[in-house]
């Protein structure tokens, strides 16, 4: 099982719905310049794990993750992460029917999260 692709819609620095496709199974990495959003992918994936410790994804809260915290009218914040679950060796139990397995996650500014 590996990332396949990444779509974040209002999340940190992403004002609009920005995906990241074609993950390598074996190896990624992630270059450009300073300013780009290149810590936004690793802060998204560990947004949608479920990281429970902000400061490791340099937030004191929930809703700093949301596009200038809903200031800019983008009141959510929401990240996806599409799972390639064809190898049936690794896949995860009771999904083996799925080839592919995704993971979303939602912040609303003034609610909860999903």
């Amino acid at each position: 099982m590996y990332i396949k692709e990444v779509t974040l819609e209002g999340f940190k620095s992403d004002s609009t719905r920005t995906v990241v496709p074609g993950f390598d199974p074996f190896f990624n990495s992630i270059t450009g310049l300073n300013g780009s959003g290149k810590s936004n992918i690793l802060d998204s994936i560990c947004f949608v794990l479920g990281i429970t410790n902000l400061q490791q994804v340099r937030a004191a809260n929930l809703q700093e993750r949301v596009y200038k915290q809903g200031q800019a009218g983008i009141t959510k914040a929401t990240v996806s992460i599409v799972f390639d679950n064809s190898t049936i060796r690794t896949g995860r139990a009771g999904y083996e029917a799925h080839s592919e397995l995704t993971v979303t996650r939602q912040i609303v500014v003034g609610g909860g999260n999903k």
